[in-house]
This record gives structure tokens, sequence and C-alpha cells, in this order.
């Protein structure tokens, strides 16, 4: 590449500009505020992780560790890898940091990931997840709680046209007794099945209910069903689970080859599904991953949760033109100066403002008084004040109402002591 050349975005990193970045705030602020109402506490994990803890947890044989991830040998040789996924190193915390020892645990998480995929509408390598995860309850009326959490963020969003899928994938003999039966009736039509299907047929069964050809989804049409093959106790869990959910007023379908893409799910997994894209539908997803904590070097903990993908969320709210308020976006008050001393004083009067609460813009550089009252109107915000020469000697400033014609505020003086409490309380009456 020469010199002179243009630097771009590596494939698949995509910048989120300020056109979107306020409503991905938006969104990052609601399901904040939802998981805090129902006392979950945020955890932070590092970017990169041991490679092995992701062989371990997700299974070697997925198409993540396989395919996907990005791996690399530090300078000491350590063989490093970008998080392709949450819940893997929230775990990894959990059991470095005593987080499960005799305990109840309710974490969110929210941050980047990273896999090695070919990018497409709502996909990128480098990827944005908010997840949630409780640990400590077998039960499933915390499960019922975790799919209330989802169904009320998609509520409060405004998001339409997604709907629940859940399954039941059992225990581990469950799941035993399901592969033999499904091996033994894809293995008589073999030779049908996709070339990813035929290989999975020999690695990992399972995913072949999850496969996006066609004529191999045709051929499941008359697969055995996972769930003839639930112990009596992973049924009733299951059925409770429905219940749960009838009375919570959050409505689901059930999906038997429904199965999730990585191994290390047991009994409930679910989805939300979004009919209007395509391949790609899936919004959310989570299931129960019991022995996760235990095949990680902890003692054996149930744990249930939720990854949300939020390129794909915001593009489908933008693209359902979703009416979510954006607050904070606007401005509630721009200063507009003249003169050096008017200057100095607006860049004293922004902080005093903030201070208030107010969110403030002010004209930074020269520009007559006309250019500076159209950035002023471009800005959106609410009222202007204005500092001249003649207000910076008096210590004084003009306030102008921007946002209301019927019958606007003139330009009215007052101190700039005074200026906080009186734009707040004018703010009030708009």
């Amino acid at each position: 590449m020469s010199k002179s050349a243009t630097i771009k975005a590596v494939r698949g990193m995509n910048d989120i500009l300020p056109t979107d970045s306020a409503l991905w705030l938006k969104v990052e602020r609601i399901c904040a505020q939802i998981f805090s109402q129902h006392s979950y506490a945020q955890i932070r994990t590092p970017l990169i992780e041991s490679t092995h803890l992701f062989a371990r947890s997700i299974g070697a044989d997925t198409d993540i560790v396989s395919k996907e991830m990005y791996t690399f040998a530090d300078r000491n040789g350590d063989s490093l890898t970008l998080r392709p996924e949450g819940t893997a190193s929230t775990v990894r915390a959990g059991i470095e940091n005593g987080l499960f020892y005799n305990q109840q645990q309710r974490l969110w998480y929210v941050g980047p990931m990273f896999r090695h995929e070919r990018p497409q509408k709502g996909r990128y390598r480098q990827f944005y997840q908010i997840g949630v995860e409780c640990y400590g309850w077998s039960t499933p009326d915390i499960e019922a709680e975790v799919l209330s959490i989802s169904h009320k963020v998609f509520q409060t969003l405004g998001l339409g046209r997604t709907n629940l899928q859940i399954n039941s994938l059992g225990d581990s003999d469950a799941r035993g007794r399901y592969r033999e039966a499904l091996v033994k009736y894809l293995s008589d039509c073999k030779e049908q099945l996709d070339e990813d299907s035929q290989r999975r047929l020999e690695t990992n069964p399972l995913r072949i209910l999850d496969s996006k050809n066609q004529d191999t989804q045709a051929l499941l049409k008359e697969a055995p069903s996972i769930l003839n093959y639930l112990s009596e106790e992973s049924a009733k869990s299951f059925s409770d689970l429905q219940l749960y959910l009838n009375d919570l007023g959050v409505p689901f379908t059930i999906n038997s080859k429904l199965v999730r893409g990585l191994d290390y799910y047991n009994d409930t997994v679910f989805e939300w599904v979004n009919e209007d894209f395509g391949a790609q539908s899936t919004v959310c997803g989570g299931g129960r991953y019991d022995r996760m904590v235990e095949q990680l070097g902890g003692k054996a903990t149930p744990a249930f949760g939720f990854a949300m993908g939020l390129e794909r969320l915001v593009q489908i709210l933008q693209e359902q033109e979703a009416d979510i308020a954006i607050e904070g976006d606007s401005a509630d008050v721009f200063l507009i100066s003249v003169g050096a001393s008017a200057r100095r004083q607006m860049i004293k009067l922004q902080s005093n403002l903030v201070s208030a609460g107010l969110n403030v813009q002010c004209h930074m550089g020269e520009g007559s008084m006309k250019n500076q009252f159209k950035r002023a109107d471009k800005s959106g915000a609410k009222i202007a004040i204005i500092i001249g020469e003649e207000e910076a000697e008096k210590n004084s400033a003009n306030i102008k109402i921007l946002r209301r014609t019927d019958n606007p505020l003139a330009q009215q003086a007052v101190l700039q002591n005074d200026a906080p409490n009186m734009v707040t309380n004018l703010l009030k009456s708009l």
C-alpha cells in the first residue's frame, strides 16, 4: 500500500457513526434500566481470554471454535483469543473471583465480541452483544424471569413482529438417546444432506437441526422430536415454564428443532426471531447451561441467560421506524458569544449550566451573530443564550426561546449567575 493510499476499516469491522450512536445509547440505557429494576448487576470482562477457555466451554467441534475465532500467540507463546461470546468469560470471572461460592448471582454485560464470519446484513466480525446471566437457580421460575426481561426490553423499544420460540434439549442422557435416534434417521438419507450436515452427522448431529439448507430442512420434517426423549424432570420443568410464561402474558411457540449453536446448553433453550430479517432472523437467544461452571473448574452451579445482538436489534428498529424518543441528543441550550471577553464568560457559563443538569452546546471560534444563530437552530436547542461585548462588561446575558411559535419570548436580559435557574424553569414550561 502506498503512503498516500486511504486506510479503510478492516473487513467486517464496522464504524458506528454519530447518526446512529444516539439510538445505540438509548437501547443500552433501556436495557440497563430494566436489568437494574430486576436486580441484575453489571460485570465487565476482558476482550482477550485464554483460547483454552472457549475450547472447553463452547465445544471444540462447534463452528465458532473450529472456524471463526480470532486466535493468536502472544510474545510468551501463549494462545490467546478475542472473545467470541460473553458467557464463558462471565463464568471464568465468577469462578476466579469466588462469585458462585454459596451465592446466587444476577449479572449482565455489554461489549464487543469477535468472530471471523462472512459479513452480511446485521452481522459483522466485530459485533456487540448485551446479555443477562443468572447463577444458582435450577428452577423454571428464573427462566421465566429472564424471558420476561427480554420481552420487557422489546416492548419498551417498540420492537414489532419478533416472536419467542422455546425448546428443551433435556439432560445429557436424553440428548444421548435422541442423538442415536437422529443419527439413525439421517444415516438412511445421508447422501441427500448438504455437505456441512454430512460432516456434522459424525461430529455434532444435533446442529443439523439448525441447518439453513432448504433440502436438509425438508428431510428433517419427519425426524424424531427431542421432546419425546425428555426425562420426567425435564418435561415437568419445561411444562412449568410454559405456565409461567402464560401467567406473564409472554406469547411463545414451541420449536422442537431449536438447538442453538453452542454445545454447552441443556434443557431450556430459546430464541427471539424477527419475521422480516431473513436467514439472520435471531435477535436474542439463550438457554440453560448448568454444566459450564463445573466444566471450567468451579463447583457445579446451575445457570441460565441470553445474549442479544445489538447491530441486528438496532437495524431492525431502524427498518421498522420504531418510535423511540432519544433523550439527550439535542442541546437544551446553545451559547452564542461575540468577542474575546464574552467567549471566556461563555465557557464558564457552559460549565455552570451543565452542573445544573442541562445539555449545552457552545459555538466555538469566530463567527457572526447570524451564523451562530443558524447553528443554534440546527442544534435543536430550545433556548439560546447570547453574550456580546456589552453583556460581557455587565456579566449579563440575553436569553431567547427558539422552539415555541406561540408568542416567542423576546431576548430577555439576566445576570449570568442567575441564568441556570432561569433556564431550568423556562425549560419546564416549554
